[in-house]
C-alpha cells in the first residue's frame, strides 16, 4: 500500500510516499481503507524528535491520528464491527502506549495511509452515522474531543470574557461556535486575513497578533482582565504574560505543555490547567458525531491534499500559516 513515511528523526521535509507492507489486524483489532486523514501537531513532533527524551520511535514510521474509512477486516474477538461498516476516530502511535490512557486506549499504525489498524474497543473510534460527511468525520476527531474537554474543564459562564489565543487553528475554529453558544464574549487572536472568519464562528473582538500586543491590547478592552484565557498555540515560555490579561481569580486553559501552575504563571490569584483528553471522558466518537449531525459542532477545513502529496501537506503544515484543518484524502 502507499503511504506516508517519516525515514527517520527530521522535519518533514524529509517524508516520503512510498510502498510498505499492509498492516494486519490482530485480537481486538480493524483494519480500514482510509478515505481520508487530517494533519495535527502531534504527527510532526514524534518524528521530529521532541519525545525522544521519553519514547523512541520506530522508522519507518507513518504519521496520522485522525481519519475516517471503511472497515475491510476484523481481528479475532471483535464484536460491533464487520467489513463495510463505515468508521472514522482517532488513534495515536503504538509507541505512544503509556501516554494513551490506562483504560481502552486508541492506538494505531498510522492514518496517512491507504490502509491502517487501529483497536476496536475504545470511545475514540465509531460508526460514521451517513449524515457526518467524511470530510468533517476525518476532520472533528482530535479538535472536537480538545474542544469538548476544553469546554467542560472550563464551565464557561453567560457574559463571561475570554481571550482565545491560536483561534484560527484547527482547536480554535472549532471551539469558538461552543464558546458563542455559551454566550461568553470571546477576544480571538487572528491576522487581519482571518478576521472576518473567527467573527463569523463567534468572536466579538479581534486582536491582530502580529502588529499588537495581546495582553496590552486585550486589557485595554477589559481594564480589570478577562475571566478566562484559552491558549491554543503558544509554548509553556509565554504563558506569564497571557496570565496578565486575567482578572483575579480568573483561569488559564492551554493544550501545550507543560501544565501550568502558579509559580510558572507568575500569579497566585490565578488557576491554570493543561486540558488534553486521550480517553474521551468528555465525549468520544458517538458524542462528537451527535454533536456534528446536530450542527452544534464542526470543523473548518481550508486545504485539501491527495496522498501523492501528503508529505507537501506537512511541509504546509509546519512552515504556513494555517487557518482550520489539513485534510488528505487517499483517491487518485
Amino acid at each position: 500500500m502507499r503511504a506516508l513515511v517519516a525515514p527517520g528523526y527530521g522535519p518533514p521535509e524529509t517524508y516520503v510516499v512510498t510502498e510498505v507492507p499492509v498492516p494486519r489486524p490482530g485480537p481486538g483489532q480493524l483494519r480500514i481503507k482510509v478515505a481520508a486523514a487530517a494533519l495535527n501537531a502531534a504527527d510532526l513532533v514524534l518524528p521530529g524528535g521532541d519525545y525522544r527524551a521519553m519514547v523512541e520511535v520506530d522508522f519507518p514510521h507513518v504519521p496520522g491520528n485522525d481519519f475516517a474509512g471503511t472497515v475491510t477486516d476484523v481481528g479475532p474477538d471483535v464484536s460491533g464491527y464487520t467489513a463495510g461498516d463505515e468508521v472514522f476516530g482517532f488513534a495515536l502511535p503504538r509507541v505512544l502506549r503509556p501516554m494513551a490512557g490506562a483504560a481502552r486506549p486508541s492506538l494505531g499504525t498510522g492514518a496517512l495511509a491507504e490502509y491502517v489498524v487501529v483497536e476496536a474497543d475504545t470511545p475514540l473510534v465509531a460508526h460514521r452515522p451517513a449524515a457526518l460527511p467524511v470530510d468533517q468525520a476525518a476532520a472533528l476527531p482530535v479538535v472536537g474531543t480538545t474542544a469538548r474537554a476544553l469546554m467542560a474543564t472550563g464551565a464557561f459562564g453567560a457574559d463571561e470574557t475570554v481571550l482565545v489565543v491560536g483561534a484560527t487553528g484547527g482547536v480554535g475554529t472549532t471551539v469558538l461556535p461552543l464558546l458563542a453558544a455559551a454566550g461568553t464574549r470571546v477576544t480571538a487572536t487572528a491576522t487581519a486575513a482571518d478576521a472576518t472568519l473567527v467573527r463569523q464562528l463567534g468572536a466579538a473582538e479581534v486582536v491582530d497578533y502580529r502588529t499588537q500586543d495581546v495582553t496590552a491590547q486585550t486589557l485595554r478592552r477589559h481594564p480589570g482582565g478577562v475571566d478566562a484565557v484559552l491558549n491554543l498555540s503558544l509554548p509553556g515560555t509565554e504563558l506569564p504574560a497571557l496570565a496578565a490579561a486575567l482578572r483575579p481569580g480568573g483561569r488559564l486553559l492551554t493544550i501545550t505543555p507543560p501544565p501550568p501552575d502558579a509559580e510558572s504563571l507568575g500569579r497566585s490569584d490565578v488557576t491554570g490547567s493543561m486540558v488534553l483528553d486521550v480517553e474521551g471522558r468528555y465525549g468520544g466518537m458517538p458524542e462528537l458525531a451527535a454533536d456534528a449531525v446536530a450542527g452544534t459542532l464542526r470543523a473548518t477545513i481550508s486545504r485539501r491534499f491527495r496522498l501523492t502529496d501528503a508529505a507537501l501537506a506537512c511541509v504546509a503544515f509546519a512552515r504556513e500559516h494555517t487557518t482550520g484543518k489539513i485534510l488528505v484524502t487517499m483517491d487518485t
